[in-house]
């Protein structure tokens, strides 16, 4: 009985008659001799058309089809260390071809198309090679580090996606019609987190988040995937251990697992075999200490305007380009001004002005892929931030409840999957790192 095998396996099979499935990415060739590039979603496989080795009907239609047409091959796995595809070295000696659907003129061509056309056509556009790539390379990102927190004896916890409440900035919330109420689209799930932890110490949850955000930027979108982890008794020098062994762990799964992925897309994977522990660890102050000590060097006026910064000002992606380029692995910054954190996160005893708070930078220019902090855990500081922010108890008052049953310090940090599958796969804007962007000038397809 021939076997149906998928392309990833075609090197146990040498020898054997075996059926494929899948679509057509290419076909070269004249008269009696065809060349069929074959893609199944696992991998791609030349499979040859041998006039004589096939019924005349069925090599007929091997001759007409078109790229992205369907079809089902049934014929001989033989090594040939020429044959091309993933894995390569494998082709298929056609003796049955079975067409499926023909189809029409294929818009996506070997021919260059601008960004828009492609991301217009983002439907189709997941097929090639290249977006190929990055999409599992993002799902191995997403699994390592679910196995990881899972390893290290975290539970998955899910918590809401409409919320009443901001979490992070009120200027950037989603409304939402909720029955007549006004609710929003979560930015974060960390406040749930927080609940979640005294119940069962370490957790994390996992899923789409929403910033209503007019940012044009490579490292922006406005629907994202976040993996936020929360820990109960657990401080801030803790917690930047926590993100040094998730991170590491992450880029340590993709170089096994996808050498040839990274191939396709180009990525020097020597940057992500320099990547472990320890990462250094800055303080806000010196990073602000550097970046002017560089900015007094610089003589072209455009750099340095975009790298003037005093102290108490937040950090744009110059700045935070800047300070990953002085150092070849992620960088640790921490203990920023409370004045651009959140309202919930513990101010440094001695310094109100400034918060337990931390970034992981990423080099090459990636910026932030990980903001955490320690949590304040004191009722009546919770509820003054609050207050001062003029956020309204009401819709907080379950959040602040945590802190009269029990409340312990603790502490919790959101990764973003796409920012971090950019910086991974060396991407230069953050819209194909995931299946469907959602930009400020674009929600279809």
């Amino acid at each position: 009985m021939t076997k149906v095998m998928q392309i990833k396996d075609i090197a146990d099979y040498d020898g054997e008659e075996v059926t494929v499935r899948g679509w057509v990415y290419n076909r070269t060739g004249k008269g009696r001799l065809q060349f069929i590039l074959l893609r199944d979603g696992s991998g791609q496989a030349q499979c040859v058309a041998f006039k004589r080795e096939m019924a005349p009907d069925e090599f007929e239609i091997a001759r007409s089809l078109s790229q992205e047409s369907s079809v089902i091959i049934t014929g001989t796995v033989r090594a040939d260390e020429r044959a091309p595809g993933f894995p390569g070295g494998y082709e298929i000696g056609i003796q049955r071809l079975e067409l499926v659907q023909q189809a029409d003129d294929y818009p996506i061509t070997p021919k260059e198309h601008g960004t828009e056309f492609l991301m217009n056509h983002r439907h189709l556009w997941v097929r090639s090679n290249r977006q190929w790539a990055i999409l599992r390379i993002r799902a191995t990102i997403i699994k390592a580090m679910r196995d990881w927190l899972d390893d290290q004896g975290f539970l998955l916890v899910d918590t809401p996606i409409i919320t009443p409440a901001a979490g992070e900035e009120t200027t950037t919330l989603f409304d939402v019609d909720y029955f007549g109420d006004t609710a929003y689209l979560a930015q974060t799930g960390q406040l749930y987190n927080e609940a979640n932890i005294m119940a069962f110490g370490k957790v994390y949850c996992f899923g789409p988040t929403f910033r209503a955000e007019k940012s044009k930027t490579r490292r922006h979108l406005i629907e994202f995937w976040m993996l936020e982890p929360e820990i109960a008794f657990c401080s801030l020098e803790e917690l930047m251990d926590i993100e040094e062994g998730l991170v590491c762990a992450v880029v340590e799964r993709v170089l096994e697992k996808h050498p040839r992925e990274l191939a396709i897309i180009e990525r020097d994977t020597a940057k992500l075999e320099a990547i472990a522990a320890p990462f250094a660890r800055i303080s806000y102050d010196d990073a602000v200490t550097r970046l002017q000590a560089l900015h007094a060097q610089l003589d072209d006026p455009q750099q340095r305007a975009e790298l003037a910064i005093d102290w108490g000002e937040d950090f744009g992606s110059p700045h935070e380009t800047a300070l990953a380029e002085m150092f070849d692995k992620p960088v640790f910054v921490y203990h920023y001004p409370t004045a651009v954190k959140a309202f919930y996160m513990s101010p440094v005893a001695g310094r109100p002005e400034v918060c337990r708070s931390v970034d992981l930078l990423a080099p090459e220019g990636y910026g932030e892929i990980i903001g955490g902090s320690e949590r304040i855990h004191d009722l009546d500081l919770l509820a003054k931030n609050i207050d001062q922010m003029g956020l309204g108890r009401e819709a907080y008052q379950w959040y602040l409840e945590l802190r009269r049953f029990g409340s312990v310090p603790h502490a919790g940090f959101g990764i973003g999957i796409e920012r971090t599958v950019a910086w991974v796969c060396g991407l230069n804007h953050v819209r194909e790192t995931i299946p469907y962007a959602r930009l400020l000038n674009r929600k279809y397809p």
